[in-house]
């Protein structure tokens, strides 16, 4: 019932079992010192544990067993010499007697110059403490006041100064409190002061509070830095000394991994862009630098397997991002072709709709994404800002995408552009085009999903051992033997969902978005491009656009349906057939600035117009004879009719003197064989023809 060593409560005293006798128990109090080993019957405590008088407890010395003194340590030697002292006493199984025990010790005095108050002094520490060598270690750790605030006086605590003039500070509760101020203001922030700097300005502080303490006399720097190291730990110093966003990122404990909440392949896919760090130069002429591509990644957590890319010029935006996640919803064959890549299907397996989604707070944060979320029940997930950690996966990749080529391609990004003496522009070994560096990043990401072993992945308890630790593995093993997540859907219908789209007004010329028209069948049946006031027009409409071509569009006429209208550009906005939006968007803008830089002449000539008219008005005013008030208006009004016939008599002569000119010049040109427009009646037909037709023919 009862073990040796066993620590148990009685009477509101620990007790600690040294040994077991038949009918008795051999016990001492473990805190009370001077107290020898006593006997207590079995019965009796049996009777107390019934009664609830008798309780075990913790062993008080329990870590003592954790202690181990460095070798040649001071604390080794005590415990050697101590446990050679009593080492025979405690042999002898009877020691509890106190006969005994006299007998022993009275022998271990003869061999060793020792007294009885310092062999009683350890038998009695060895047998509270749980009878093992280590309770026979000195209290080290009593010693001193390590952690605690010591307070000083009439003179300043630690060694005296030997060089330094003066006898120094005492650190007194004012100076803590000034200590304090010049840390919590330059020490504990994400500012970069150093430990001389804040010192410094407690320096100041302190002066200004006592302006007759000499300078040999002022807290020096270790008395502060001592204090900054016993008073701030270090994770609270890391925490302040770093800005919020950096502290989360960067600094902060890791309490789980990515893999801990996957069920499996297609349990979510992270996204995100990057600026490539390569130039690259025309695909129409090589002479011609384009800048630096744009890469958008789409990455499978669970496998680390590069779903879909994009590689292009646009910038980062809603409308590439669904480029990339257009390719990495369909199969991949027929694009790796189009670079030369044969593959199977089996290459690049990954064709179908995650359950997740994981982006930055710019390209899929709004409402654009939200078709996909209500057709495909897809859950967007947006990190915070400035938390790219939280999408740590694909912001890996990049960099060993990126690692395949950056050592021996032309035109890579190398530090700062700022030249020393003799020094390149990096810019101008630009070499690839943009068909070439996609190619490139093609490759790089087949074998990365094949072949590239991932050493630092956290296998799941269940990976068998052999199991290659590449992409395409993991996710063939994820495949058979977890939750698969990835969903299929018709192409067309995942196109129109991922599709951006934006309101569109309806007028007679059609359907609007952009300021370029567009119709369809359905809208005609419908009678909306009808010119008449009583035809109703729906408001409010939605059309989704594919960026890349500008010759149709997907109207949706119900508010709460998928159901589209395929629409196509009307001819009153041909100009824009075979343009891509991003062309309509430059177009219409520079034909709004022409229109507004235009407007800016027609305003000023108006105004000289208006002049004019003004000008002339006034010189009839003056021209008009000064007895006109005289004549009667009645026979002014009489005379209407007669004044017209001579105005028009002088207009017909006036006309007949510009003839005579004509014939002049016309003799003088001799123009002869003037073939008539219209024919004999013999001949055909020569009049010009009729398009009355073809213009209003539907």
């Amino acid at each position: 019932m009862f073990q040796i060593n066993e620590v148990v409560e009685f009477e509101n005293e620990l007790y600690r079992i040294l040994a077991l006798l038949l009918e008795e128990v051999v016990w001492i109090p473990v805190t009370k010192a001077g107290i020898f080993p006593s006997l207590i019957p079995v019965e009796t405590l049996v009777n107390a544990v019934e009664n609830g008088m008798l309780a075990r407890k913790p062993d008080p010395f329990a870590n003592l067993i954790y202690e181990m003194p460095l070798k040649g340590s001071v604390q080794q030697q005590k415990l050697e010499k101590n446990l050679q002292l009593i080492q025979p006493i405690i042999c002898d199984a009877d020691c509890f007697l106190p006969k005994v025990r006299s007998a022993r010790i009275a022998q271990v005095m003869a061999e060793h110059s020792t007294t009885k108050q310092t062999l009683y002094r350890l038998i009695m520490r060895y047998w509270q403490r749980g009878q093992t060598a280590n309770a026979l270690l000195p209290d080290y750790k009593n010693s001193g006041g390590r952690g605690k605030t010591r307070q000083a006086r009439d003179k300043k605590l630690g060694r005296p100064r030997v060089h330094t003039p003066g006898k120094g500070a005492i650190v007194d509760e004012a100076t803590r409190r000034l200590f304090r101020i010049a840390i919590e203001k330059h020490l504990l922030t994400d500012k970069e002061n150093g430990l001389k700097s804040a010192h410094n300005h407690f320096k100041g502080m302190y002066e200004t509070f006592y302006p007759q303490v000499a300078e040999a006399e002022m807290p020096t720097i270790w008395q502060f830095g001592h204090f900054y190291r016993r008073e701030y730990g270090k994770p609270e110093i890391l925490e302040r000394q770093t800005t919020r966003i950096e502290y989360r990122k960067d600094v902060r404990p890791l309490t789980s991994t990515v893999n801990a909440n996957l069920l499996g392949p297609g349990s979510c896919f992270e996204i995100d862009a990057t600026l490539a760090d390569i130039y690259l130069v025309s695909d129409n002429d090589r002479r011609n630098i384009i800048g630096r591509p744009v890469v958008y990644v789409v990455v499978d957590v669970f496998s680390r397997m590069v779903a879909g890319l994009y590689v292009g010029l646009e910038n980062p935006s809603y409308a590439t991002a669904m480029l990339a996640l257009l390719n990495a919803l369909t199969d991949k064959v027929a694009y790796c072709k189009e670079y030369g890549f044969e593959i199977d299907y089996e290459d690049w397996p990954i064709v179908g709709i995650p359950d997740a989604i994981m982006a930055d707070r710019g390209e899929l944060f709004g409402h654009q994404i939200e078709a996909l979320e209500r057709a495909f029940s897809v859950r967007i997930e947006t990190a915070p800002p400035h938390r790219g950690d939280c999408k740590g996966v694909v912001e890996r990749g990049f960099g060993t995408v990126q690692a395949k080529f950056k050592s021996f391609a032309p035109g890579v990004v190398v530090g700062s552009l700022a030249k020393k003496r003799g020094g390149k522009d990096y810019r101008l070994d630009a070499q690839l085009t943009i068909k070439e560096f996609t190619g490139i990043i093609l490759a790089a990401i087949l074998y990365r999903n094949r072949f590239h072993t991932l050493e630092k992945y956290d296998r799941e308890p269940d990976m068998p051992t052999d199991l290659p630790m590449t992409p395409i593995s993991l996710w063939n093993w994820g495949i058979q033997n977890r939750t698969g997540k990835l969903r299929t859907a018709p192409y067309d219908a995942v196109k129109v969902a991922i599709l951006p789209r934006t309101k569109a007004s309806l007028s007679e010329l059609g359907v609007c978005i952009f300021g370029i028209y567009f119709t369809c069948q359905e809208i005609v049946k419908k009678g909306w491009l009808h010119r008449s006031k009583e035809i109703k027009r729906p408001q409010n409409l939605q059309a989704a656009y594919d960026p890349w071509s500008a010759d149709c569009i997907y109207l949706f006429p119900n508010a709460n349906s998928t159901e589209y209208w395929l629409c196509a550009l009307t001819p009153h906005c041909r100009e824009f057939i075979g343009c891509s939006f991003w062309d309509v968007w430059q177009i219409t803008d520079e034909q709004k600035r022409a229109v507004a830089e235009n407007k800016l002449v027609s305003d000023a000539k108006h105004r000289e117009l208006d002049r004019y008219i003004q000008e002339t008005i006034k010189n009839a005013k003056r021209e008009m004879p000064g007895d006109i008030r005289e004549i009667p208006k009645t026979q002014r009004i009489k005379g209407i009719r007669q004044n017209r016939k001579l105005a028009k008599k002088d207009e017909r002569i006036s006309r007949q003197k510009s003839n005579k000119d004509g014939e002049i010049m016309k003799d003088s040109f001799n123009l002869t064989n003037v073939v008539p427009l219209r024919a004999t009646d013999n001949e055909d037909d020569l009049a010009f023809p009729s398009f009355i037709d073809e213009l209003f023919d539907e």
